[in-house]
């Protein structure tokens, strides 16, 4: 029986609405973490640390979630997620010690794992294989409007005049809390009947070690990878530029929603760039702009260049994360894609992990302009891996990544049952 929701795009239209509340709710409660860890002496180091904590719990908990998520539904993650976020933001706001603000922030970053697990997930099974790539950049600019106006929000919320950022952080950090929750107004009957994945007997576990050599999944990893690293540590790491430059932190604030503002122009248009373009070129034409763009930021430029240089980014990041999913979700195999799309997380989080400690030493040798040219070197390195094998049979529709065998019959490619058809 064919799934219900391709006729009908509402259930996309609020998943982007909950995601873009969600998201707003950790775009705004990160840069007041950073804020907050300073307002409790916390020096460029820590500022690292704590920031790769967000994703320590998260690069434990994507495979065991994933499993679960392709052998049942995907709709309990989403406001299991919402309620870990704001209960991270909020106590985030409330903790007196960096121990404790590290360790909240790591459950912030659970509560966002197990809601975009789950959302992701959703788009790929209710979505049909030529609608994947343009979902998944609807889906994405939930994220998007939630980047733009969350540092907005922080920005204006939190003052450095007279001592006060310590209690300004703490509101930025409540009031995200109450923007998460928002969320959970938009997840009624989110995901359709016939939708849900397979029973856990119905179909084999795909070995992890299998997933990862299909070819097109681990170049669409390292690219996530490395987009996400770098929109991350921008994030943790402007308000720290901000205070050595003299930015105040409101125009920090504008200036990351600006980042934001071009992503969400990016993806507006990602379809007809698409198909001139073509995914692998596209992909490792603006990984390797932004690399030189993610150098540009440890220039002593002027603000209004600043802005120049963010919003070019923006526009040249926001390719990375939809068409890398759906690299990962059609070249994986059928019966793995929410797996898939948690192997995809977890490099995503193991470079959040592994990013801002990396970026906190080499600040604290070199001072805080040096983790973006770090992240330069990884958008090239980006860049040349998708052009190596980043996907070419991924601008193909269809999830198999080799062809079918001759014939009428459909049961050689179990990839295309009437079950795997509502799960796609």
């Amino acid at each position: 029986m064919p799934a219900e929701p391709r006729p009908g795009r509402g259930w996309l239209l609020r998943l982007v609405i909950a995601f873009a509340f969600a998201q707003g709710a950790v775009s705004m409660a990160r840069p007041a973490v950073s804020y907050r860890a300073l307002s409790l002496g916390a020096d460029e180091r820590a500022i690292g640390v704590i920031a790769g904590v967000y994703a320590l719990l998260p690069l434990f908990a994507a495979v065991p979630l994933g499993r679960r998520t392709d052998h049942g539904r995907c709709a309990p993650l989403l406001p299991a997620g919402v309620l870990l976020i704001g209960g991270g933001c909020a106590l985030s706001g409330t903790s007196g010690s960096l121990a404790a603000l590290a360790a909240w922030s790591g459950v912030m970053g659970l509560g966002h794992l197990c809601f975009v697990i789950g959302a992701q997930s959703l788009v790929a099974r209710q979505s049909a294989p030529a609608e994947q790539d343009r979902n998944f950049g609807h889906f994405t600019i939930g994220a998007s409007l939630g980047q733009l106006v969350g540092p907005i929000a922080a920005g204006y919320l939190i003052s450095e005049k007279d001592g006060a950022m310590a209690r300004t952080s703490a509101l930025a950090l409540l009031v995200s809390a109450a923007v998460a929750a928002v969320s959970l107004t938009s997840l009624w009957r989110i995901e359709h009947r016939g939708a849900a994945g397979p029973s856990r007997g119905a179909a084999p576990k795909v070995p992890v070690g299998s997933i990862l050599r299909t070819r097109g999944v681990p170049a669409g990893i390292f690219i996530s990878l490395a987009v996400l690293s770098a929109t991350d540590i921008l994030t943790a790491y402007l308000p720290v530029v901000g205070e050595h430059r003299g930015i105040a932190p409101a125009t920090v604030g504008l200036l990351l929603s600006l980042r934001a503002a071009a992503t969400i122009a990016c993806r507006l248009v990602m379809t007809p760039v698409l198909r001139l373009v073509g995914r692998t070129a596209l992909l490792s034409a603006t990984c390797l702009l932004g690399g030189l763009l993610c150098a540009a930021v440890a220039l002593p430029v002027p603000v209004w260049g600043l802005a120049v240089v963010l919003a070019v980014l923006g526009f040249c990041l926001g390719f990375g994360q939809p068409l890398s999913m759906t690299t990962v979700v059609q070249a994986a195999p059928a019966a793995a894609r929410s797996t898939a799309l948690a192997l995809r997380l977890t490099g995503n989080r193991l470079g959040q992990v592994a990013a801002p400690a990396a970026a906190g030493l080499i600040a604290g040798v070199a001072g805080t302009a040096a983790p973006f040219v770090m992240l330069g070197a990884l958008l090239v390195g980006a860049a040349g891996l998708g052009l190596r094998g980043g996907g070419a049979d991924a601008t193909a529709p269809g999830p198999a990544p080799s062809p079918p065998p001759p014939g009428p019959a459909p049961a050689p490619r179990p990839g295309r049952s009437p079950a795997e058809r509502d799960s796609a």
